[in-house]
């Protein structure tokens, strides 16, 4: 009978760190996954799509630096003075200004880059990359999308 019983609070015991763990990796891929709301970078990616991203703070554990991490070419979603959503843009230019790095940065499918330059404290994330395709998971983002009303 006590041994049934050891068997019992084992099994509980595994079920119970097995639905620990994967609550602790839904969260951690939460935190690198990013919902593109608008059609600005098509055709790399789409409305309802969603990125992969390296973060600048997953939780504070620093990813990647973008002072020196962020090059022309790479897609970032950064904090923008001029919209309420995070924007995912890709990096068209790097400049110094006065000893300060600025990045001009431009939606694959808008005719002008974005309104003003970035500098690195907006940048949030990096689209990851697997030789050198953006990671994207079509489509799924429509069900946030939804529910935010975007």
């Amino acid at each position: 009978m006590q041994q049934d019983n050891n068997k019992d609070n084992f099994s509980l015991t595994k079920e119970i760190a097995s639905y620990a763990i994967i609550i602790v990796i839904a969260v951690l891929l939460a935190a690198h996954l990013n919902v593109v709301v608008s059609g600005s970078m098509e055709p790399s990616f789409y409305r309802g799509d969603i990125v992969a991203t390296v973060n600048t703070n997953t939780y504070g554990i620093q990813e990647f630096n973008p002072e020196t991490d962020v090059n022309v070419g790479d897609v970032v979603v950064y904090n923008a003075t001029w919209y309420k959503e995070p924007v995912i843009h890709r990096v068209i230019n790097v400049e110094m200004i006065n000893g300060s790095k600025y990045f001009t940065i431009k939606g694959d499918n808008n005719n002008q880059a974005d309104p003003y330059l970035v500098q690195p404290h907006q940048i949030r994330s990096k689209v990851m990359t697997v030789g050198g395709n953006l990671v994207i998971i079509p489509k799924i983002g429509y069900v946030t999308l939804l529910f935010r009303g975007l």
